[in-house]
């Protein structure tokens, strides 16, 4: 006989609200009953009844984690289930915001257990009830034990069920602070539908977790807040589209891609700023100036008809999920390495002709960094030295045919040579695993700041630089670095 389990709901908590079908099942003794927990109104009814069932409540002590106690308890039902048919009863409805029998009804079917379901009144439509809430204008449902990580459509409320104590409720504040005002309303709802002890309170979010009244019957609505939609992604498109429309702004109507050029890579440097300079505050500034660069190319190209941002984000999602076959797919890789030759060849069969090109880096790019991807990109195709040695000797051997196209006078070769020798540096940098941009970008920063020095002394002794002479210059110059000056 293969296993059995009924899983059924036992409502907001009235006994009325008991489904028939579960009645029925419990008059025939034969029967194992468990419950979720025993701590809900209708629980009462069953002991009133003479029904006897096992609780997991002490489950709830032992395990160190919910996932841990959900697979436990779905492991003692399918043991449970051997030969047999049993019960399992939750609160509200069997498939909202009920995670044990989620993982039962995945792992039921390997183990040949067959999965019937009997469905009773939600907590949620309760709470819809109680509220005169109608969830097809617009709802959000979320479990406040599994949070999401990220702000719902602010425009339409939300109702977070399982927010049964005020630690949960702590951290549920803490976590919805994040995106709304401190002051915005909630509304806390206990024992939704139940006669005489149901309880309603409007408080500012900041209270909720001072409440001392939250039990396992608590679910929290979060009302709308029609402001934060313009913070979101989404906001911000519309933002734009309003600054390119018929009233807008007459600087952002003129702009085209091309127009747009300067500013792209201007915020994109500044980006990099902020991070040389470890200013999180700044970063964040900047990479929002970026981000705009993105939504107003984004808005343009969509004023034609060619795509939006919509498009933009879903083509960059899909195409991160395509090349991350380790961790979106059953792809085995381990190391960096392996990383980006597999990133190689998913971009080679991504273009029509299954090839991708030789070597890619826009020529817009600064030359140090061109240089580098290039180098980069060969040595993914195994044209590299075996090791170090090898570059540093292309080092001198550049720097030599540079001396030596200067003894022969030759503006071209002699152009060609120092590029030749700047190439050959920025290699070595690759293999010490230093990014030429940047230690550039230090160098130049650096000696602006001793030059500065230079001129401060200088004007301090009365002096213009032009009347130094280079030793006296030169003397310091060799002051700055006993001052530390970087």
């Amino acid at each position: 006989m293969p296993g059995r389990c009924y899983v059924a709901g036992l409502g907001p908590g009235n006994p009325e609200d008991i489904p028939l079908g579960l009645w029925k099942l419990l008059e025939q003794d034969s029967r194992l009953l468990y419950l979720r927990t025993a701590h809900h109104p209708a629980v009462k009814t069953l002991e009133e009844r003479g029904i006897k069932f096992t609780s997991f409540d002490p489950l709830y002590e032992k395990a160190s984690s919910f996932e841990e106690l959900y697979q436990d308890m779905v492991s003692t039902l399918l043991k449970a289930c051997e030969g047999r048919e049993i019960v399992y009863a939750v609160p509200g409805h069997p498939l909202v915001a009920e995670t044990s029998v989620s993982l039962l009804l995945e792992r039921a079917g390997a183990q040949g257990v067959e999965v019937s379901l009997i469905p009773a009144l939600s907590c949620l439509d309760a709470v819809f009830a109680a509220l005169k809430l109608d969830p097809a204008r617009g709802l959000t449902i979320l479990d406040a034990l599994a949070w999401p990580g990220h702000p719902w459509d602010l425009t339409q409320g939300a109702l977070i069920t399982q927010v049964y104590n005020r630690r949960v409720a702590g951290e549920v504040k803490l976590k919805l602070m994040d995106f709304l005002p401190d002051e915005h309303p909630v509304v806390v709802v206990r024992a939704a539908g139940v006669a005489g002890e149901e309880r309603i309170k409007e408080i500012p979010l900041y209270e909720l977790d001072r409440l001392t009244w939250l039990d396992h019957l608590t679910t929290l609505y979060v009302t709308p807040y029609p402001e934060g939609r313009k913070y979101t992604l989404e906001g911000l498109r519309e933002i734009m589209a309003r600054l390119r429309g018929p009233e807008g702004c007459p600087w952002d109507k003129q702009q085209t891609h091309q127009t747009l050029k300067r500013y792209l890579l201007e915020e994109a440097y500044e980006v990099i700023e902020a991070i040389e300079e470890d200013d999180m505050h700044k970063l964040s500034e900047e990479l929002g100036d970026l981000l705009l660069q993105v939504v107003f190319h984004a808005r343009l190209a969509e004023e034609k008809g060619f795509f939006n941002l919509r498009d933009v984000v879903a083509g960059i999602v899909d195409k991160m999920i395509r090349r991350h076959p380790h961790v979106f797919g059953q792809a085995k890789l381990k190391t960096a390495q392996q990383v980006l030759k597999r990133w190689e060849e998913i971009k080679a069969l991504e273009r029509k002709d299954g090839q991708a090109a030789v070597l890619k880096a826009p020529r817009t790019l600064p030359a140090l960094l061109r240089a580098l991807k290039v180098q980069e990109q060969a040595a993914r195709r195994g044209f590299d030295w075996p090791e170090v040695k090898g570059v540093w000797a292309k080092v001198f051997e550049e720097l030599e045919e540079l001396e030596a196209s200067l003894k022969a006078g030759e503006e071209k070769e002699i152009t060609e040579e120092v590029g030749d020798a700047l190439f050959a540096l920025v290699n070595l940098a690759r293999w010490l695993k230093v990014d030429p941009e940047g230690a550039l970008n230090r160098t130049v920063d650096k000696f602006c700041r001793r030059f500065e020095y230079i001129v401060r002394e200088a004007r301090r002794q009365g002096r213009e630089l032009q009347s130094m002479t280079l030793e006296e210059m030169d003397a310091l110059w060799e002051e700055t670095k006993k001052l530390k000056i970087y």
